[in-house]
């Protein structure tokens, strides 16, 4: 990995992604399994008690991958939902994370569990005004899963098609910047060179890799699970290009108007990620259970078992969002042309965060000088 590097304070401009569908994609195409509207079936239990601040309803967003744990098992299990009381919550699904970010920036969702790159677009192009990310949820779960009959060793991917879930999401940055380490050139905008990079929903990845379209896709979970059940292989984990194998896949945004205005909210979602986090890892085969009923509702069927297995193990259910990996990963948007001078100082507010962590007995997080002033 490239060594990490301060960005400057001044100058940081969004290049010329405005250019690309980056952020373009219409909020109609981004489900998962089913369409983007909230529905009310998916929680449970329904809200009861006091409204906190008198507000009606919290509109929350994620994907139906198992990188989005936190978010499956506390919306199945009713743990999110709890701490909120009568504020009900109204769940949106989304295929990828542009998508997402033109939802919060519409006011379609307040609060979104999202991966790292498209926080930092977001943030960036708004100039540090849309969004902050209040906590981390998961490391690990994202493979370059390939046809064994294609591609035998990372020395074959010339002249091969790889599949990412979205122009500028996080694997698509992820593997941009991979390819770029290896000496192979791609044109960002296209995905057209020396691999040929198709942006495909997750949903269509799998049947697109069982007709021999696809050589390879560099997918997170459960994808990558799905296409090894199809006859993939794993030529590489994620996990091994970073430090002691953690990097942050998904963490935890907030519109910055709703973190103002409803700060006791964001609180209480907070609360019920961080005890949906510690019951997940203190019940491993009853939160996959949790995850794979969640999942049914949101894609219409259930994960096969040897699926859902192996992309469970795959996947580290954290609160620590892992900041310092963050910086890294705009670094690699920047190679991959996607960014330029990307904006970083305050994107994080962990004080909520830090709050609930403490009231939980739990060592508050660093945000590695990434923080609100």
């Amino acid at each position: 990995m490239p060594a990490i590097r301060r960005i400057p304070r001044h100058r940081r401009t969004f290049a010329a992604l405005a250019a690309l569908p980056l952020l373009a994609v219409t909020l109609g195409a981004c489900g998962y399994g089913s369409d983007s509207e909230p529905k009310d079936d998916k929680v449970a239990p329904a809200a009861e008690g006091d409204k906190l601040g008198g507000l009606s309803e919290v509109k929350i967003g994620y994907f139906a991958n198992i990188t989005h744990a936190t978010a499956l098992v506390g919306l199945q299990k009713g743990l999110i939902q709890k701490e909120l009381g009568g504020t009900k919550i109204r769940p949106q699904i989304f295929n990828a994370g542009p998508s997402e970010i033109e939802a919060l920036n519409a006011g379609a969702i307040d609060i979104g569990w999202i991966g790292p790159s498209p926080s930092i677009n977001g943030f960036t192009k708004s100039k540090g005004q849309n969004l902050r990310i209040i906590s981390g949820s998961a490391s690990g779960g994202v493979s370059l899963v390939v046809d064994p009959k294609k591609i035998k060793s990372l020395d074959d991917l010339k002249g091969k098609r790889i599949a990412t879930p979205q122009l500028g999401n996080t694997q698509d940055v992820a593997l941009l910047n991979y390819l770029s380490e290896q000496g192979l050139k791609v044109d960002t905008n296209t995905g057209k060179g020396d691999v040929t990079v198709i942006r495909q929903d997750n949903k269509q990845i799998p049947a697109s890799f069982k007709s021999g379209s696809l050589d390879g896709a560099w997918v997170p979970e459960p994808t990558a699970s799905r296409l090894v059940a199809a006859g993939g292989s794993v030529l590489l984990d994620e996990k091994k290009l970073w430090k002691d194998g953690k990097f942050v896949i998904t963490n935890v945004i907030v519109s910055q108007k709703f973190l103002k205005e409803h700060p006791d909210v964001v609180e209480a979602v907070l609360r019920g990620s961080v005890k949906t986090n510690a019951w997940i890892n203190a019940n491993s085969d009853e939160a996959k259970a949790a995850a794979n009923d969640q999942l049914t509702k949101d894609a219409g069927a259930p994960l096969e078992p040897e699926v859902i297995d192996a992309a469970w193990a795959n996947v580290d259910v954290i609160d620590d969002p892992l900041a310092a990996t963050l910086r890294e990963s705009s670094e690699h948007a920047v190679k991959a042309g996607l960014l330029e001078d990307p904006l970083l100082d305050g994107i994080y507010d962990l004080t909520l965060l830090n709050k609930v962590l403490t009231a939980e007995g739990k060592p508050a997080i660093d945000d590695a000088g990434l923080g609100v002033k």
